[in-house]
C-alpha cells in the first residue's frame, strides 16, 4: 500500500467514528422518545386539555399586548454580552508577541461597529426608560 492510501484510510476512519457516534446518538434519542410514548399514561380529560397558567385558570382572551421596548433592552443586552465575550480572548492574545498592532486595529473596528449601533439606539430614543 502506498503512503497516500494509508493516510486516506486513517482520515476516513476518523470520520467513520464520528458517523457511528452520530448514529448511536440518534438511536438513543429515538429509543428514549419511543419508550416514553409507550410507558406514559394517555387519559385526556377536559381539565388536562385546558391551558395551564401557573396553576390559575386562564381568564380573558389569549392575546396580550407587550411593550416592544423590553425586547429592545434584551437585544441590547445580548449585543453587549457578545461584545464582552469577544473582549476577553482579545485581551489574552493582545499580550502575545506579534499580535499587538493587528489585534488592536481589529478590536477598534469591532468596537466601532458596536458604538455605531449604540449611537443609533440612543438617537432613536431606545435607551430612555419612559
Amino acid at each position: 500500500m502506498s503512503e497516500p492510501t494509508v493516510l486516506a484510510a486513517d482520515y476516513f476512519r476518523s470520520y467513520s467514528v464520528v458517523g457511528l457516534l452520530a448514529v448511536v446518538g440518534v438511536l438513543f434519542v429515538a429509543v428514549a422518545f419511543g419508550a416514553g410514548r409507550l410507558l406514559r399514561p394517555v387519559v385526556p380529560t377536559p381539565e388536562k386539555l385546558l391551558t395551564y397558567e401557573c396553576g390559575v385558570d386562564p381568564v380573558g382572551e389569549g392575546w396580550a399586548h407587550t411593550q416592544v421596548r423590553y425586547y429592545v433592552y434584551a437585544f441590547l443586552y445580548v449585543i453587549f454580552a457578545v461584545d464582552s465575550i469577544f473582549l476577553f480572548p482579545w485581551a489574552t492574545v493582545f499580550a502575545a508577541p506579534g499580535y499587538g498592532a493587528t489585534t488592536l486595529v481589529e478590536m477598534f473596528i469591532f468596537l466601532g461597529f458596536l458604538a455605531v449601533g449604540l449611537l443609533y439606539a440612543w438617537k432613536k430614543g431606545v435607551l430612555e426608560w419612559t
